[in-house]
């Protein structure tokens, strides 16, 4: 995936656990199946949560990186 294609950006530096997951599960119902949501936390927890969160829920993870102390999620709505 090309980090330049996303429909929306979510900043959640600075949150920590539940949060970043919280504040993304309410834009990403905001969006229209198939689209796709930037997230970018620095909760090195988030990893775990947003696996789980797919995991369990109809959404995919297109892509996740993390890179000095910043953590960057791309999720499709399911």
């Amino acid at each position: 995936m090309t980090e330049s294609h996303w429909d929306e950006q979510l900043d959640t530096c600075g949150l920590n656990c539940p949060l970043p997951l919280l504040k993304a599960k309410q834009a990403l119902h905001k969006l229209a199946s198939g689209k796709i949501l930037k997230v970018v936390a620095t909760d090195a927890g988030s990893q775990r949560d947003f696996k789980a969160f797919v995991d369990q829920s109809d959404h995919q993870m297109l892509e996740s990186f993390s890179e000095g102390g910043r953590y960057t999620y791309f999720i499709q709505r399911g």
